[in-house]
């Protein structure tokens, strides 16, 4: 039977910005889908989804979202002229501004094990060339009298190498919600870490004891405070 397009609207808008979706991006840990330009600007000012309200990434949401094609490829099937009208509306937009107008990205191939070339597709974003260091936070406990506190929920974060062991306390602080009265004793390997040391040089100066599967390894306590106890 013929369908009405009025049946499959709801499937097809962006629930921000209203209109059908253009660069259809879903978000990877609730499966919602926006046009791209509409998910990226939401992302500047909340890291939670517009529609369920779930927690995409605790500090860099665009890392969890990814374009569908297949989606994108429906909308335009379904919605006569769409594709058209984007394509004439960002060539003028372009040329309007005296720029180059971009080509569109091609999928690059690669040899796969059985030899046959098979597509390799990249992430809609890349993570920042600053962000270059991985740490793995890994809890070793609490003393008594540290107070009440909240579970780290995740232990994976990206930062960056000029990032001090101060920063990660002030990190671990705000996550947790611990008492000022209690202290964050961080250590890396057997060393003690002191808040104005940079992650960059202790993974120079442990070296490879330091690391593991290519992060950083960051163990943390929570001692009482010597000013507390007296």
């Amino acid at each position: 039977r013929l369908i009405n397009l009025a049946e499959l609207t709801p499937y097809i808008l962006c629930s921000i910005c209203k209109g059908y979706l253009i660069d259809a991006t879903t978000i990877t840990e609730c499966l919602h889908t926006f046009c791209k330009s509409c998910i990226v600007r939401h992302f500047y000012y909340s890291n939670r989804c517009p529609k369920c309200n779930i927690v995409v990434h605790q500090t860099q949401p665009l890392y969890n979202i990814r374009l569908d094609r297949q989606l994108q490829d429906i909308v335009y099937k379904l919605v006569i002229n769409l594709e058209e009208r984007e394509k004439k509306q960002m060539h003028d937009f372009y040329k309007e501004r005296g720029l180059e107008v971009p080509k569109p990205a091609m999928p690059q191939t690669a040899p796969s094990s059985k030899g046959r070339a098979k597509k390799v597709l990249e992430s809609v974003f890349r993570i920042p060339p600053e962000l270059d260091m991985s740490l793995l936070l890994e809890f070793i406990g609490a003393n008594e009298g540290t107070g009440h506190f909240k579970p780290l929920e995740k232990k994976f974060v990206r930062v960056s190498g000029e990032a001090t062991i101060g920063h990660v306390e002030k990190f671990l602080r705000r996550k947790m919600g611990l008492d000022p009265a209690c202290q964050v004793d961080i250590v890396c390997g057997d060393h003690l870490l002191e808040r104005y040391q940079t992650l960059r040089e202790i993974r120079r100066a442990i070296g490879d004891a330091a690391m593991q599967d290519g992060l950083l390894v960051l163990h943390y306590g929570l001692v009482v405070s010597p000013l507390k106890i007296t």
